[in-house]
């Protein structure tokens, strides 16, 4: 199995150099040459299975030669062996016909857990053969950062450094980033929002001279390895609900785009997907986007569902390099223009492609605060901002098939909202009852490219 960048101008990579590289070197984003098929035997085959099993089947093919059968099995077994629920991923069923998906049962209480703790592991396993160290760097709004931090702290062969925007992640979410103790993880709270972060990152892959001197990697949504362990998901809910003898739909509450390209990914392998809704915040320019055709970026405005405050959307560049027919130079275009102006009109052709594959909506921050009060009230159960987002753009799409919509985090990570929706504050697990007291080690840092780098090379040679 190959891969080939969105942008047309990278060298084609195998999985593993893939994984370990993250951002192609032309500034775009890997994708496979092709993505393999499963046949109805084999998706109804998955029915009662582990997820583990589930996720082996399903990565299996992507891999190439790269792991082993039975080193993959290990590696996944390890992965999810600290997630707080035996199905991995339960689902829960809300109301005639719509289900959510709970993925917040993960070390970090989010579902970028899926991902990450699959992605140390396969990290650790290529670095410890090579005797190579690496240097992470990744952008959060919240999640990515302290899954990535809780997968690979105290790594042998990794130092990771994590941006974040100051102030504009919750109280929890921060503490998971600042309070691990390890040597090899950093937290650096950047003044600016989530795409300042993503900005920065982004600007480093693209200095060749620093990427190579740390053995620059990234761990983002732009990493193909982070996509391919959360198509596994969609897999999993499916067939727990009668795929292939019958579709199912996806609502995803999504700010970068990466986890509902994995259900893009998911259908274009075989599972009857009817309908992948992208569920957006006030800060929606991918329902923009999909509605009328202008990609145009209006500055980020902060919600209560922090982690989806983005308006560069980096995952959408692979939807993008489908829709204009896997045409790169097409792509590196439109990419250059969003970075020059701030958007770019989608072609009619593209967009069509886009439309076909995706529906869209938005909840304000008041129908989101709403959806928590209510579903608290009808159905006792507590959704966190950004799953209530999911559900109250859900309820706009339900029909006669059945709709999941991704749970993407526990509501205990964003109390406040939580509290000010339903007059209860949730409460953290047992396992993270002491969060609020452990010490916090944090460098605030300004929007300098110089300035990051600069405490990255301090910390990489101490």
């Amino acid at each position: 199995m190959n891969y080939i960048s969105t942008r047309g101008a990278a060298p084609v990579l195998d999985f593993e150099a893939t994984m370990l590289t993250g951002l192609a070197r032309d500034g775009g984003l890997y994708l496979p040459e092709h993505v393999p098929p499963m046949t109805t035997a084999e998706i109804a085959g998955l029915a009662g299975q582990s997820y583990e099993d589930q996720a082996f089947a399903i990565m299996r093919p992507f891999i190439g030669g790269a792991f082993g059968d039975a080193e993959l099995q290990e590696l996944i077994a390890r992965a999810y062996a600290g997630f707080g629920h035996p199905a991995r991923a339960a689902l829960k069923q809300l109301a005639p016909n719509h289900f959510l998906l709970e993925l917040f049962h993960g070390p970090t209480l989010a579902f970028k857990d899926f991902a990450m703790q699959l992605i140390g592991q396969l990290f650790q396993a290529a670095l410890a053969r090579s005797g190579e160290r690496v240097t992470i760097v990744g952008a959060t709004s919240g999640d990515t950062g302290s899954a990535a931090i809780e997968a690979f702290r105290g790594l042998a062969n990794v130092d990771v450094f994590i941006l974040f925007p100051h102030g504009r992640v919750s109280e929890v979410q921060r503490r998971q980033m600042t309070t691990p103790s390890e040597d090899n993880v950093h937290a650096l709270a950047i003044d600016g929002d989530f795409d300042t972060c993503q900005a920065l990152v982004k600007d480093m892959f693209n200095d060749f001279a620093f990427r190579d001197s740390v053995k620059l990697a990234g761990v983002n949504s732009i990493n193909w390895a982070r996509v391919l362990a959360q198509v596994v998901y969609y897999f999993s809910a499916g067939v727990g609900l009668g795929a292939p003898h019958r579709p199912v739909s996806f609502t995803v509450p999504t700010g970068n785009f990466g986890d509902i390209f994995a259900g893009y990914i998911a259908r274009a392998m075989g599972l009857p997907i009817e309908k992948l809704v992208v569920a957006t915040n006030q800060n929606d320019i991918l329902h923009r986007a999909l509605s009328a055709g202008d990609y145009v970026t209006d500055g980020v405005k902060p919600s209560i569902s922090p982690s989806m405050d983005i308006q560069v959307s980096s995952n959408f560049e692979r939807a993008l390099f489908d829709a204009y027919g896997r045409d790169g130079e097409a792509v590196a275009r439109v990419m250059a223009e969003l970075k020059e102006s701030g958007g770019f009109h989608i072609s009619q052709g593209a967009l069509e492609f886009l439309r076909e594959a995706f529906a869209s909506g938005r909840a304000s921050e008041e129908e989101t605060s709403a959806t928590i009060t209510r579903i608290a009230r009808e159905t006792g159960e507590v959704l966190c901002p950004h799953s209530a987002v999911g559900v109250h753009v859900a309820e706009a799409h339900l029909s006669s098939t059945p709709m999941i919509t991704l749970a993407t985090a526990h509501p205990a990570k964003f109390p406040d909202a939580v509290e000010a929706a339903t007059g209860e504050r949730p409460s953290l697990p047992p396992r993270m009852a002491d969060l609020f007291e452990r010490p916090e080690r944090v460098n605030r840092l300004p929007n300098e490219l110089a300035a990051v780098q600069s405490v990255i090379n301090e910390r990489i040679s101490a």
